[in-house]
């Protein structure tokens, strides 16, 4: 393997032979300087001194980097703090720093009584199924999790876990497979990241002597999702003997490949990718004790099954950790048919929406729906920016984008799958900046994409599947924060409206009389009035 250019890593460059990472053979030059590197959009690297891009990785130090500058006042800051200088605190600590568990608990947490733990689960709507389920957690630190991935944790703004953290951590930690069901926004990726991370860096030192290999992998259904979850394992796994690799498409495959033979605990990737990396490399993934899908029902609707069995038949029985906001008896027999013992968990109930949302429904004939829209837009009382309006088409979300900036003035741009990547980005850091308020999007944007900031959503063309309506509705909420959905229905969407009356009156929404009179919901919702005075007469 030659070494790369003055230590680097060039994350972007092309070349001919994907077995040799050879730095002669790219034509792009290293940044000399840090004003002459972009600035970073959502889910890219950031440089570990100033923030921009971090196109490049310091090889001296596994930091991001994004010019020869930014890597010279990298090193002497590590050269003056050897000498007892003052460190930046923001400068990560290198991977050689790694922690040793104490004591012999291989429970990895501190249990509440049984009655304590059944009132806590009933309060926060915590559902287990399954034999010997550890009791949920109160604190990160009853779990003996790694000294530094506590303050990691502390760090990510975690003060105290949150109900899928509480219950779905400590029971990976005991070994168990898990199927996790959990909103948009419920603090899920962390679920599984923190019980990864542990295991990986309390067994990193195993690793030392025939060098390092896979011991984790995460498998997320688009490439954009594959980008945050590796960028916040790589915040919570700072400072310990933690390395990661992304493996998506869109990128050359040879740094993938040289980044997972320099060594890496955890794979972020796509199956296809995956696949097509282990097709043509010998990969050894012997030591890969935990399997995790993410967005599992998103994974069997984009026809990824036989893909992930693929990856998984090659494993030697891992830990299987499944998580998905929507859970359907298609998920249930694939996780089956992986593990013979595998434990429920879901936070609320199927198919629901997150509490934190407020559900603003609204029974419009379809041609008038633009006008409402603009009436939305254009109201002080009713409008919160930063804004995504959700339509069922690409040629409905250019069309729909420009009419919003004819009609109302403010920037407007569509975001669909027919967008490149650079396009995305560009799109995204004009909405996260505040220069664009109002996004147009299909269902790209229903997952996949951390929509930080964003409190109101739009649903302007209802889905056809209470599932991805119920996606869509989450991105108004993140962590429990307060969000607003407005949503447009008419009888036109007559599939989905029994399911939708069903999902209101689980979260206590206001029903528009139209939609209590359709003729699609008129026998569901007498019918639920009718239980409802049989309940008060006894």
């Amino acid at each position: 393997m030659t070494s790369m250019m003055e230590g680097w890593t060039n994350k972007d460059c092309e070349q001919s032979s994907v077995d040799v990472m050879n730095t002669d053979e790219t034509s792009d030059a290293v940044k000399e300087r840090s004003r002459d590197q972009r600035l970073a959009f959502p889910g890219d690297p950031k440089c570990v001194i100033c923030g921009r891009y971090g196109e490049y990785i310091c090889d001296e130090t596994e930091d991001d980097i994004c010019s020869l500058e930014c890597k010279r006042t990298l090193l002497s800051r590590i050269s003056d703090s050897s000498r007892g200088g003052h460190l930046s605190k923001k400068l990560p600590t290198i991977d050689e720093c790694y922690y040793v568990k104490d004591g012999d608990d291989k429970s990895g947490s501190q249990y509440l009584p049984s009655d304590q733990s059944e009132v806590l689960r009933m309060r926060l709507g915590i559902h287990v199924k399954g034999s010997s389920v550890p009791a949920p957690i109160l604190s990160f630190s009853s779990c003996h999790l790694p000294q530094r991935l506590l303050e990691n944790i502390e760090s990510s703004g975690y003060e105290m876990p949150m109900p899928v953290q509480m219950q779905a951590i400590p029971a990976a930690l005991t070994g168990k497979s898990l199927l996790v069901s959990a909103g948009t926004g419920s603090g899920k990726t962390a679920s599984f990241l923190v019980p990864v991370i542990s295991y990986c860096a309390n067994n990193g030192l195993q690793n030392s002597s025939n060098g390092r290999k896979p011991r984790a992998i995460v498998l997320e259904p688009t490439r954009e999702l594959c980008i945050q979850v590796e960028e916040q394992a790589k915040m919570l796994g700072k400072g310990l003997p933690f390395k990661t690799a992304l493996v998506v498409g869109g990128d050359p495959m040879a740094g993938q490949l040289y980044r997972i033979q320099e060594g890496v605990e955890l794979i972020v990737a796509t199956p296809g990718r995956l696949i097509d990396l282990l097709t043509k490399h010998d990969i050894e993934l012997d030591d890969v004790m935990i399997f995790v899908l993410d967005e599992v029902d998103c994974m069997l609707q984009r026809g990824f099954r036989d893909q992930v069995m693929q990856i998984f038949r090659a494993l030697s029985q891992p830990q299987l950790l499944m998580y998905s906001a929507t859970i359907s008896p298609e998920v249930e027999k694939m996780a089956g048919t992986m593990v013979k013992d595998v434990t429920v968990v879901s936070i609320g109930k199927p198919n629901t929406s997150n509490k934190a949302v407020k559900h603003i429904v609204i029974w419009v004939e379809t041609k008038q729906k633009k006008q409402k829209l603009f009436d939305v837009l254009m109201s002080k009382q009713h409008f919160k920016p930063p804004a995504v309006v959700y339509v069922g088409s690409r040629l409905g979300a250019d069309l729909l984008a420009n009419a919003i900036a004819v009609k109302t003035g403010m920037k407007s741009l569509s975001m669909h799958g027919e967008k490149s990547m650079k396009e995305r980005r560009e799109i995204m850091q004009l909405f996260f900046t505040g220069e664009c308020p109002v996004i147009v999007a299909t269902g790209i944007l229903g997952r996949g994409v951390d929509l930080l900031g964003v409190r109101q959503v739009i649903v302007f063309d209802m889905p056809n599947s209470i599932k991805e309506y119920v996606h869509q509705v989450g991105r108004a909420s993140k962590l429990g924060e307060e969000g607003t959905a407005v949503v447009f229905v008419n009888e036109e969407n007559k599939n989905v409206l029994p399911d939708l009356v069903k999902l209101l009156r689980a979260s206590s929404a206001p029903i528009p009389r139209e939609l209590l009179n359709s003729q699609y919901t008129r026998s569901f919702a007498s019918a639920g009035k009718g239980q409802k005075k049989r309940k008060q007469r006894y």
